[in-house]
């Protein structure tokens, strides 16, 4: 039997822990080899600010994202860091038998004892033709209670068979949950993620997810990471600039259902809607000076009850981004 899991924790009282979640963006003009490299360099310099965990995350067949692996890609950043926990953001379980997913975080926890952290998502594919490739046409709350439930036993040494190495410790399942998501981690006692619409609406699910909590070995109260995106800048208006190639590139993946690499640009004639659902994204965002950011983070725990953060922004400029991550750093973000 391996030693139970590890809850999360904060680094101090009353501060909420700040995290980054680097999707590989893509940028046009640019090979999605660039933006895996990017994913790299970014993650040795959240070490290097103290920020509390660096995750990845799964796409399959998206333009506008490099990254379709979650374990290869944490395996190089865990390599070219020291510090900061490592997860994935997440692996999307329908797309894998439970046993793979836990030998591979195994490998990744015995290579790097203490940093791995494991986020499990339901997502299917983000067309027909990739659910198509991936054998993956549906895939119900109960397909992912069961699933969820044998990789536990796996990384718990209580499947049928044993999953390698042995001897490891099992390295935290974290949940990224919408309605049915909340419900399933509830029952098993599990760390979740939540963002988008159930932050944006009605926080009843929240509520629920705390109510249905059952204290389990390795998470004995509930925990909530919100995650958001974020971008800070010298002013705000700077801020809502680099807010923009992300905006115009959900705006375009609505509009041909491809989602596109990051460009400098908008459309050369964008319609009525469009224009207006740029201005929805980046007022769902939270951008601004460092002081307003802190502000508006601090109104979201307060509201949401939510134990850590995890910041999820994209733009074209590199150098922008990385200024954002090193202000976010410094801020002070408390319960």
């Amino acid at each position: 039997m391996t030693t139970a899991t590890r809850p999360p924790q904060a680094r101090s009282t009353g501060t909420v822990p700040l995290s980054l979640l680097d999707r590989s963006r893509t940028r046009q003009g640019e090979s999605p080899g660039a933006a895996l490299r990017d994913t790299v360099e970014r993650a040795e310099r959240a070490d290097e600010l103290g920020l509390h965990r660096f995750w990845v995350a799964e796409h399959h067949a998206v333009p506008g994202i490099a990254s379709g692996s979650p374990p290869l890609l944490m395996a190089a950043v865990a390599a070219r860091t020291r510090r900061i926990r490592i997860g994935s953001a997440g692996v999307m379980l329908p797309n894998h038998r439970p046993l793979i997913v836990a030998e591979q975080a195994r490998m990744l926890e015995a290579l790097h004892p203490g940093r791995i952290d494991l986020g499990i998502g339901r997502s299917l594919g983000f067309t027909a033709p990739v659910r198509e490739a991936l054998g993956v046409l549906r895939h119900t709350p109960g397909d992912f209670a069961r699933d969820l439930r044998q990789l536990e036993e796996f990384l718990a040494d209580e499947g049928p068979v044993t999953a390698m190495p042995a001897g490891v410790q099992a390295p935290p399942i974290l949940v990224l949950a919408t309605g049915s998501g909340l419900a399933v981690a509830a029952e098993r006692g599990l760390p979740v993620v939540v963002g988008g619409p159930v932050l944006r609406g009605d926080l009843a699910p929240l509520d629920e997810y705390r109510d249905r909590f059952r204290p389990s070995r390795t998470c004995p109260e509930p925990h909530l990471i919100v995650s958001a995106d974020v971008m800070i800048a010298e002013t705000t208006e700077r801020a809502r600039e680099l807010m923009l190639p992300e905006a115009w590139a959900m705006v375009t993946a609505r509009t041909t259902g491809a989602f596109p690499p990051l460009s400098p640009h908008g459309l050369d004639r964008p319609t009525e809607r469009q224009l207006s659902q740029v201005e929805d994204h980046v007022a769902q965002s939270v951008h601004g000076t460092a002081s307003e950011v802190a502000q508006q983070l601090t109104e979201l725990v307060r509201r949401t009850g939510a134990d850590e953060v995890v910041a999820f922004a994209s733009t074209y400029d590199r150098q922008a981004l990385a200024d954002s991550d090193a202000a976010l750093a410094e801020l002070q973000v408390t319960h």
